[in-house]
């Protein structure tokens, strides 16, 4: 007897609802599952407006969602693992990162109901309520807030953390809440996951703080450089401080060896110039000195600078433009040391 092989058909309304999903995935460089349970319709609304032109948020009964993410495949099946409960698809052409912060950003706070559980610690802040003297003061007390009158209004005299997080708020917490205008859960499309360029993102994997990110990027980019020079190793970034630290070393050569090069002289001059000034300052008698040299009192030191360049751009890894400009101007400032000898024996 041979088997009856049998297929599975659903309704053509269904289909056409699999095949706009389908649409929708296939648009979007990143495509993730949001839960929407508890916000309003008029606020669900309201989040997919401030969405507008940087993502978009696509709601269907879950059967169709998870049909139509198998018929993409590509990977981006493993968001049917996500499918569960009130959620929707969002599709987005920014990061996964980006996305994550947007919707963070989008929710609001939003009153918390009896029968809830509350996500965080609730926590009645101490002053005043603002409420008249009445039964209002038995209701906080009841919930275990610590509340008297005084000057003729209600106050709370201490931070009440009247719920932890965890727990199942009851109606009189419930009711005193509204009361007092406090809002302690946020309400906002809450990310469960995105699939982008063949990896699945879940959200702890997408809170990180920007700024210190940022930040050991550009503390790893810069010892990265500091390696590069101190191992002599060349590299597009690095190749302007090589060339600046190997100049000036070769420049410390040419002073320690007194070697006449065109680049070395004006410093050799300006060096001879500061020892002949400081050997002048130690003769009492000026008459014994040349004209030129009366009255001339011992000139700073001049010795190259050339050791402290080469320091300053291995640990302290400063840009190749500053280094060449540092370079330059101690050059500059040598050669200028050098006019009095210079024109003393011109």
């Amino acid at each position: 007897m041979s088997s009856v092989r049998k297929t599975e058909t659903i309704p053509e309304w269904k289909q056409e609802e699999v095949d706009e999903l389908v649409e929708f995935i296939d648009s979007y460089q990143s495509v993730g599952i949001v839960g929407v349970a508890g916000i309003p319709s008029r606020q669900l609304q309201a989040m997919r407006r401030e969405l507008h032109g940087s993502a978009a948020v696509r709601m269907s009964r879950n059967t169709l969602t998870n049909r139509a993410l198998e018929e993409v495949d590509d990977g981006v099946e493993a968001l049917t693992e996500y499918v569960a409960g009130q959620v929707a698809l969002v599709g987005t052409n920014d990061n996964p990162f980006g996305l994550f912060k947007q919707l963070e950003a989008s929710k609001t706070p939003a009153p918390i109901n009896a029968g809830e559980v509350t996500p965080n610690d609730i926590v009645i802040p101490e002053g005043d309520t603002g409420v008249d003297p009445g039964p209002f003061v038995g209701e906080l007390q009841t919930v275990g807030a610590s509340a008297r009158i005084m000057d003729g209004s209600i106050k709370v005299t201490e931070d009440s953390t009247v719920l932890e997080e965890g727990e199942v708020v009851d109606d009189d917490l419930a009711n005193v809440l509204v009361e007092l205008g406090i809002e302690p859960k946020e309400v906002g499309l809450d990310l469960k996951a995105v699939y982008s360029e063949g990896v699945l993102f879940e959200p702890d994997e997408l809170e990180i703080d920007v700024d210190e990110y940022r930040a050991d990027v550009q503390s790893a980019a810069a010892a990265a450089r500091n390696l590069s020079v101190n191992a002599a190793y060349p590299t597009a970034a690095t190749a302007g401080t090589l060339l600046a630290k190997a100049s000036g070393e070769a420049k410390s050569v040419g002073l320690f060896a007194e070697i006449e090069s065109p680049d070395v002289v004006p410093d050799l001059i300006g060096k001879a110039d500061a020892q002949l000034r400081a050997l002048a300052s130690q003769i009492d008698d000026e008459e014994a000195l040349p004209e030129e040299l009366q009255g001339v009192e011992a000139a700073p030191a001049t010795e190259p600078a050339a050791d402290d360049a080469e320091e300053e751009q291995a640990d302290e890894d400063t840009e190749d433009a500053e280094e060449t400009d540092d370079a330059d101007d101690a050059d500059d400032d040598d050669g200028d040391g050098g006019d009095g000898l210079g024109a003393m024996f011109g």
